[in-house]
């Protein structure tokens, strides 16, 4: 570990770039009150003679800081503080797995219950862990809490909940400071605060609550995509082989709807995807069956249009996961919760 009057810490040995490195030394040196707002900081050429660095990493330090609004050039004299990132107002890193519209309102849901006196930045990673790895190092030390939503790819677009390489950067955060959603991650330990699905018991209990009427169907007939952009948890389909398993009901998992499928009447869909759910409506309507008597349709994760349409649901409560995951911060909370899961029977079973 090298330290010099500059404040710099650079630790060859670590992992972390040394670029990121210097840019974590001066947040920490400006939370500490060592820098102030207005202060100069040593200049590029300084860092990169003083730490026998390239300037080309040191520039890259501080166009990183630049872009965080965390200090300003004026030319012809050098580089200053900008702004006190020790504010009152609490910074957090929100990083979710990929955009949708179920993720935006726990987002939403998050931002609203924090309120006026947090700033939350939104980063989407797309299920790639190389991704998020990039976005935890590069934003190491900047943020009071870091909210993550576990969900990665590997090379053949199946699901994965675990990452080693992202499980050792998260450990690398204060678990005062981290707080895990959607899916739970056990090697960080109780000590993380995590608010999750439990994907496998979730979707067996709900189809168990809506056992009676699943019963007079013949066949119930999952539609779980495979080789999709942004995978679904293999758990849903290990809950619905379960379910069907231990009530001895006839079952069949496809990859999805297609075009003018040959429906049989006494059938239900259970359906993830808002495209197969309208794919298989439309055929329903063409085909003249009766929804909920002929044809059964329970679809995965709840919308305000599937209410109006009357279409049953089995869906976690977004609202309350993003309120849960607020209050632990404003409470300053580190509690390991299940999220609220629901069967809810709107007729079309």
């Amino acid at each position: 570990m090298i330290e010099a009057p500059t404040s710099i810490r650079i630790d060859s040995e670590s992992r972390i770039p040394k670029y990121q490195q210097i840019v974590n030394s001066i947040i920490e040196d400006i939370e500490k009150g060592s820098l102030s707002v207005g202060e100069k900081i040593p200049s590029i050429n300084e860092i990169s003679e003083e730490y026998y660095l390239s300037r080309d990493t040191v520039e890259k330090a501080y166009n990183l800081l630049k872009k965080k609004k965390i200090i300003v050039s004026v030319k012809g004299k050098g580089y200053y503080v900008a702004r006190n990132v020790s504010q009152s107002q609490v910074k957090v890193l929100f990083l979710l797995n990929k955009l949708s519209n179920y993720k935006l309102r726990i987002y939403n849901s998050f931002v609203n219950s924090l309120g006026a006196d947090a700033q939350v930045d939104l980063h989407i990673y797309h299920c790639d862990p190389k991704n998020l790895l990039n976005l935890l190092n590069e934003n190491a030390g900047a943020y009071d809490y870091y909210v993550v939503m576990p969900h990665f790819k590997d090379g053949d677009l199946h699901h994965n909940n675990y990452n080693q390489e992202v499980i050792d950067a998260l450990r690398k955060i204060s678990p005062d400071k981290l707080i895990v959603m959607d899916n739970y991650m056990p090697d960080l330990g109780d000590e993380v605060a995590s608010i999750y699905q439990d994907f496998k018991m979730d979707i067996y209990k709900a189809l168990k609550e809506g056992q009676a009427r699943l019963q007079k169907y013949d066949t119930l007939i999952l539609v779980y995509p495979d080789n999709v952009i942004y995978p679904y948890p293999k758990e849903i389909k290990q809950g619905f082989k379960k379910f069907c398993v231990e009530f001895g009901l006839e079952f069949e998992i496809i990859n999805t709807i297609y075009p003018e499928m040959e429906l049989s009447p006494n059938d239900a869909y259970i359906l993830i995807e808002e495209n197969d759910l309208v794919n298989l409506m439309r055929q329903i309507r063409d085909e003249e069956y009766l929804l909920g008597e002929d044809v059964g349709v329970i679809s995965y994760n709840d919308t305000p249009l599937k209410e109006l349409l009357g279409i049953t649901v089995m869906s976690t409560d977004f609202k309350v996961m993003g309120e849960t995951a607020a209050y632990m911060i404003k409470k300053r909370k580190k509690e390991v919760v299940k999220n609220v899961f629901n069967f809810i029977d709107r007729g079309s079973i």
